[in-house]
């Protein structure tokens, strides 16, 4: 099993943590994996992406032109990389701030209000964790127990005490994630 993804929107919406956290998931269950981000200069609010590949076997390069699954939570990243998507790949989003709506036929498009749930929740910070939650109940490639395991390993000790936030934020994500178009 290979998976490559693509994880694109603002910075500041945790998406370098979320490719992060998804990766020291994967090194749970043993998976190779290469983590591989671009961002702009800015601190807040430019581009940021990260490049994600989840692999039983070596990864070869980090460099990829086309991806299984994209998680997309902006219009400038759905403009970028909803054809960079591979015919029969998954692509997950958030609405909010989206004015083009994916229009692709051959892949799966799965939709989640993760800027809603997280506003519901009283904590917007929880919004990265609300996208994992959806990632994997449409690709369960990593297991919940692992995520947790990968979310010790990727927080600062002193930010411990917000991991069973970020799971409850998780399974949020899994139980409102909505399906557009599934092949």
């Amino acid at each position: 099993m290979t998976e490559e993804i693509i994880i694109a929107g603002f910075g500041g919406q945790g998406v370098l943590s979320l490719g992060k956290i998804l990766c020291y998931s994967a090194i749970m269950q043993n998976q190779e994996v290469s983590w591989m981000p671009s961002y702009g200069p800015e601190m807040r609010g430019g581009t940021a992406n990260v490049t994600v590949i989840l692999s039983d076997e070596r990864i070869s390069s980090p460099v990829l032109k086309s991806f299984d699954t994209a998680i997309i939570l902006n219009q400038q990243s759905m403009d970028k990389f909803v054809n960079e998507i591979k015919p029969g790949g998954t692509l997950l989003y958030d609405p909010n701030g989206i004015t083009r709506h994916p229009e692709r036929k051959d892949i799966n498009i799965y939709k989640i209000q993760g800027a809603a749930l997280a506003t519901e929740m009283g904590n917007p910070q929880t919004f990265n964790m609300i996208i994992m939650g959806g990632f994997l109940k449409v690709k369960p490639i990593v297991l919940l127990e692992n995520v947790k395991k990968g979310l010790e390993k990727s927080l600062p000790e002193r930010h411990h005490k917000l991991i069973p936030l970020n799971i409850e934020a998780i399974q949020k994500g899994i139980e409102n994630v909505e399906t557009v178009l599934a092949l």
